[in-house]
């Protein structure tokens, strides 16, 4: 038994707490359940489940419709004086909630690039209800292993042809500095469009058709993000644009290939949201910073939970057309690029400074979404007593 605290090196959390991640993935079961029910898929496959937008998908799917879902995620246990990676407590937390209300549940842990992986979750597929309506793709990882040559190959966030500098904050301490990022080798960017682009969500969908675990009319679905003029040197021209860029070229042969059995590929383009990794990308952490606080101004945030129930409610589930924008993906981030949130953080951009931070930007809102996804402030939970690190107790 310990007691665990926040430990942060780098703008990254590198603990966990066990009741703490269980309460924030209940607390995405109640946002659910309070929007009422809808109609859904009722047999999903999740591919990167156990953060932040893929476990928001799974929660929607389970609690949302009460479909039945696989969920693949590579997370670490806790040991006796080492916690668990937060996506082991929220894939343990989603279990037993799941188990509570008498939704079947299976979770494969592991690396979801190897075939070994994908072969586990083809298996529990088939043998749990035989193939699946809904695939979502929701994998971030900074290294991939190829399956077939066994190379490995290496993400990294950087800019193309030239040196991007930008300023950033540091969340911990609120002071802003600037941070230069220097461009990207050829071999850096085909090393990131290999772990990050779209051939691995191809690669999934097509060992599931192959094993008959892609229902007829089935639909797949990745993440994607564009993102403002602000960081699109760092982003969306830089090394994860040209992995996004990819991602969405796979979308377009995936759809040509699921038609045939009246299926679907498609994007979804969402907002931006604190995660595990863009506190450290230069210039977004104090971009997001100050959308935070232009977007809770106009009453127009969301979190992963209530970005993935509206995708699901008023865009795929809705009964409605589905509407798309001139390159056939769902424009999730409606609300962040609408042009008065854009202006009031285009403004704040060149006003803020460490001295007028509070008036610019929701530091607090920031610091405190990027520690509950580490299971830390959430209400309710005694972080003073000591806990179990090997699991999450029975509420």
């Amino acid at each position: 038994m310990i007691v665990i605290e926040p430990r942060i090196r780098n703008n990254l959390c590198i603990t966990a707490h066990p009741q703490g991640c269980a309460a924030q993935v209940r607390a995405q079961i109640h946002y659910v359940r309070s929007r009422g029910a809808l109609a859904g898929p009722r047999r999903v496959l999740v591919i990167g489940a156990s953060n932040g937008y893929g476990l928001a998908a799974r929660i929607v799917s389970a609690f949302g419709w009460g479909a039945a879902t696989v969920g693949v995620a590579y997370e670490r246990p806790g040991e006796a004086r080492r916690t668990a990676t937060p996506g082991w407590y929220n894939t343990a937390a989603f279990q037993q909630e799941a188990e509570k209300a008498g939704l079947g549940a299976w979770s494969v842990n592991g690396d979801a690039f190897t075939e070994e992986i994908k072969h586990q979750a083809i298996e529990r597929i088939r043998s749990a209800f035989g193939a699946v309506d809904l695939v979502v793709y929701s994998i971030a990882a900074p290294r991939r292993i190829d399956p077939v040559t066994g190379e490995i190959y290496t993400s990294v966030i950087k800019p193309i042809g030239r040196s991007f500098a930008a300023r950033s904050i540091d969340f911990w301490n609120g002071r802003i500095s600037t941070i230069t990022a220097p461009p990207a080798t050829d071999e850096e960017v085909a090393h990131t469009v290999k772990v990050m682009g779209g051939e691995d969500w191809e690669l999934w969908v097509k060992r599931l058709l192959q094993a008959r675990a892609l229902a007829p009319g089935a639909l797949t679905i990745a993440l994607s993000y564009i993102g403002p003029d602000l960081t699109r040197a760092i982003y969306r021209d830089g090394t994860i644009g040209r992995a996004k860029a990819d991602l969405e070229a796979a979308a377009g042969r995936l759809d040509i290939l699921l038609k045939n059995a009246g299926g679907r590929a498609l994007i979804s383009v969402n907002k931006a949201l604190v995660t595990r990794a863009s506190a450290v990308i230069p210039g977004v952490s104090l971009y997001m910073a100050l959308l935070y606080k232009a977007m809770k101004d106009r009453d127009l945030h969301e979190g992963c939970i209530q970005q993935m129930d509206r995708l699901c409610r008023d865009f795929l589930f809705s009964g409605r057309e589905l509407p798309l924008d001139a390159r056939g993906r769902i424009r999730l981030d409606d609300r962040e690029m609408r042009p008065d949130v854009q202006a009031a953080v285009a403004e704040s951009w060149e006003k803020v400074c460490d001295e007028n931070l509070p008036r610019y930007a929701d530091l607090n809102g920031f610091r405190e979404e990027f520690l509950r996804h580490h299971g830390f402030g959430m209400p309710g939970i005694d972080y003073s007593r000591p806990v179990d690190a090997t699991k999450i107790e029975q509420e």
